[in-house]
């Protein structure tokens, strides 16, 4: 697995966790969800992604395009 489908995978799974979270015990939980949009939106924007670098930093290969 590449960077790009951990860094998608990562942001999906703490979604899907927030969500879970402000059904069972409170609705603060959502502004989880809304700092991991924020984020996405830009890193979109300037091309820079924490967990992206991290994730290089710990060796693991980058994002290769689709064939």
């Amino acid at each position: 697995m590449n960077v790009d489908r951990i860094v998608l995978l990562f942001a999906g799974l703490v979604i899907l966790a927030s969500v879970a979270l402000a059904l069972v015990h409170s609705p603060w939980w959502l502004a989880l969800t809304a700092f991991v949009g924020a984020n996405m939106a830009q890193a979109a924007i300037t091309g820079f992604c924490p967990l992206a670098k991290i994730l290089r930093a710990l060796g693991v290969r980058p994002g290769q395009a689709f064939s």
